[in-house]
């Protein structure tokens, strides 16, 4: 590997480094700009079972990257808050299935409009270049994330 080869990992390292961090402060002031009293692996669980539909305990862990038996304490949480409704599956029931309640999708779009309002009133005190800049940025981020990995 050359000098400039590794002149330029270096460079993209620290960038990432600070995209990284950039990204987790910035998820850190929406999570608490939405005050939902909701932990983020509550708050992730309910988007989750919003996006996708009733979802078995299973699939939901597997979606969120957690064992069943987190899951189970996180959907109980839920269920508690009057968020999620459990019932059981039609074809099995051994199977239980998670469904989001009209109160659990309220609270989620709630949250969702003081998150944006706070990025809003956020990205009012910049200027035209660095809005278009933000602009590109965000379409450069949406396709980095466009393959899952």
């Amino acid at each position: 590997m050359g000098v400039q080869q590794i002149a330029a990992a270096t460079d993209r390292a620290l960038l990432a480094g600070r995209l990284r961090l950039a990204v987790t402060r910035l998820n850190r002031r929406l999570r608490a700009q939405a005050d939902s009293g909701l932990s983020p692996s509550a708050q992730s669980a309910l988007a989750t079972i919003a996006h996708h539909g009733s979802l078995s305990l299973g699939e939901l862990a597997g979606h969120e990257g957690v064992r069943p038996p987190s899951i189970t304490t996180t959907v109980g949480g839920l269920e508690s808050l009057g968020l999620v409704v459990r019932g059981q599956d039609a074809a099995d029931r051994r199977v239980s299935r998670v469904a989001v309640t009209a109160r659990g999708r309220l609270r989620l779009q709630r949250d969702r409009r003081r998150k944006t309002a706070y990025l809003a009133s956020r990205l009012a005190t910049l200027g035209e270049d660095e809005l278009a800049t933000l602009e590109r940025a965000a379409g450069i981020l949406e396709q980095l994330l466009e393959d899952g990995r």
